[in-house]
């Protein structure tokens, strides 16, 4: 085991509003990580080629297409973070994400569990974007400012960017830790913890998969949040994969595999506690591979689309070569859901172009329109929230 389990006592509380047995006083075990202190046992040699595999599939990924092809980078960050919160049991589909955002755009209120997603997309990007300053080492204070920005629109804003201090649980009842199916480290270890695990992520001494891999673990392991850890461990990723640079255009949704199989994540996560740190790396690195072909093959689809779409408008209107509609049909995976304002700000063109822009590839049948009267109007791209579900989902494309 790569750790201790320390008992401990829960207090009685005669206050606390629950059945009597939940009030009572009771002993759990609290399990306390060992610290990384830069090593790890040696990659058996079938999983350092499962590892190399993978990271050569990421590589791939990023090396087909040119970095400047931004939309399609936000299309696969958009899917990892819908996947991440499904395996944190928020389910909204891309439809469904889709909309609300947009209803956003122009003032209106999506719901709680939307705006908890919305928010974990501003999360992944805020990742990205403190992975480009490479030339910084990683702070706790960057880690902490992505849980701060995951949870800061949800319903406990009480604890968004702040390390617990007390004890949490996963499983078991709401009102102890007696009976939980897993018990992090107290409050009182978090520090020397957090300051070994950021240690470990400034090194490369290791593969970047491997890197990730562990470095993930080991935060699920010490659950430093009252809530909202698994979306940041999962961002964790996103950071290291990016500062490594095997990934400088596109992080594969790792989350959409991760989700697929629940449990098998779980089990890896559980394997890494244990002390078996080769099977949790074996899986993850299946699962990054996995998501990198996926990724791939997504891609392909999005941009058959795209072209697609610019048949669709050349047949319908003659525009010239720097119409804005040719710049909306390029930012559109980034937008699956668009409005005139979102528009505007992705293309950088006067609003009467955009507008005139959205008239011709609505005219095209490359917009559709999903509202009614003429303010606050959405279009929907036509046939990419199709893929989107589907790449949810961890389906091949069809």
């Amino acid at each position: 085991m790569r750790g201790t389990l320390i008992q401990r006592q829960w207090a009685y509380n005669p206050m606390l509003y629950a059945p009597a047995r939940y009030r009572r006083a009771c002993r759990y075990h609290a399990f306390v990580p060992s610290v990384l202190d830069g090593t790890l046992p040696p990659l058996d040699q079938a999983v350092a080629g499962v590892v190399s595999d993978a990271e050569r599939a990421i590589h791939a990924l990023n090396a087909a297409r040119p970095a400047a092809l931004a939309p399609l980078a936000r299309l696969l960050l958009r899917t990892e973070s819908i996947a991440s919160s499904k395996v944190e049991g928020l389910q909204v589909d891309a439809r469904t994400l889709a909309r609300a955002e947009a209803r956003e755009d122009t003032g209106r209120t999506a719901g709680a569990g939307v705006r908890d997603v919305l928010a974990n997309i501003d999360a992944m990007q805020l990742a990205i974007e403190e992975a480009a300053a490479s030339d910084r080492p990683l702070t706790l204070d960057q880690i902490v400012d992505v849980h701060r920005v995951l949870l800061e629109c949800g319903a406990d804003k009480t604890v968004a960017g702040r390390i617990r201090d007390d004890q949490n649980w996963i499983g078991g009842n709401d009102y102890n830790p007696c009976g939980a199916d897993f018990v992090p480290p107290p409050e009182t270890h978090l520090g020397p913890l957090l300051a070994d695990l950021v240690a470990f992520c400034r090194s490369e001494a290791f593969p970047a998969l491997v890197q990730a891999a562990v470095a993930h673990a080991q935060f699920e392991t010490i659950h430093p949040f009252a809530d909202g850890n698994g979306r940041t461990g999962r961002a964790l990723v996103q950071i290291l994969l990016r500062r490594r640079g095997i990934a400088p255009a596109y992080v594969p949704p790792i989350s959409v595999v991760l989700a697929r199989d629940r449990s098998r994540y779980i089990e890896g996560l559980t394997a890494f506690r244990e002390g078996r740190e080769n099977e949790w790396i074996e899986a993850f690195a299946t699962a990054s591979a996995a998501a990198a072909e996926l990724a791939r093959r997504y891609l392909e689809r999005v941009e058959q689309l795209q072209e697609r779409w610019r048949a669709q408008l050349a047949g319908h209107v003659q525009i010239r070569s720097d119409a804005a509609a040719w710049l909306v049909i390029e930012t559109l995976p980034a937008h699956p859901v668009v409005t005139v304002s979102v528009a505007v700000a992705a293309v950088g063109r006067t609003r009467p172009a955009v507008s005139q822009a959205i008239d011709q590839l609505t005219g095209a049948q490359v917009l559709v329109p999903i509202t009614e009267g003429r303010r606050n109007r959405a279009w929907e791209a036509a046939g990419l929230l199709d893929l989107l579900t589907d790449l949810e989902a961890g389906r091949a494309p069809r």
